[in-house]
């Protein structure tokens, strides 16, 4: 028994194919974009919806990530995740690709019919092709688990992550 009311301690990630962490990213309605800012990463939560393979995201016009993403299209992440802290389980996805501005049309008014912004409306719809999508669960480790790897996190004095794989 470990700590945290009797929950085992040794867990392990597990990588998860494309569709499924696809599926969980369409399964939550808020995430997080990360984007360059001056040169530095910034990174926003804002509400999602998937459809027709992309990520879409509302933002307002004056918004930072919306003038990043003004013109050309440009590369961002898009993160979500559940964990249960208590239980020690859940996931995270990471979705990397081109971010463009969907312009005003049948295809913004649906988006814009399936998005529940929290702040507002949503004036700037951002679509995220994604080129690259990670996804890891976070489960018990079991004796003889095929595809898990260990990975054990700590944090240095600094408060950098430290990784070591078993």
């Amino acid at each position: 028994m470990g700590r945290g009311g009797g929950v085992a301690e040794s867990r392990a990630l597990r990588k998860m194919p494309r569709a499924e962490a696809m599926r969980l990213v369409a399964s939550v309605r808020v995430g997080r974009v990360v984007f360059t800012q001056r040169a530095l990463p910034a990174i926003r939560p804002v509400n999602h919806v998937v459809l027709d393979g992309l990520v879409v995201f509302g933002t307002h016009r004056d918004s930072a990530v919306a003038t990043q993403t003004a013109g050309a299209p440009t590369v961002v992440a898009y993160e979500v995740d559940q964990i249960d802290e208590e239980q020690r389980s859940g996931w995270s996805v990471v979705v990397t690709g081109l971010a463009v501005r969907v312009e005003a049309g049948e295809r913004a008014d649906r988006y814009h019919g399936r998005l529940r912004p929290w702040v507002g409306v949503a004036d700037h719809l951002i679509a995220v092709t994604p080129r690259l999508v990670t996804g890891f669960r976070l489960v018990p480790r079991t004796a003889g688990a095929s595809g898990l790897r260990r990975v054990m996190i700590g944090t240095t004095v600094e408060g950098t992550p430290d990784r070591a794989e078993e």
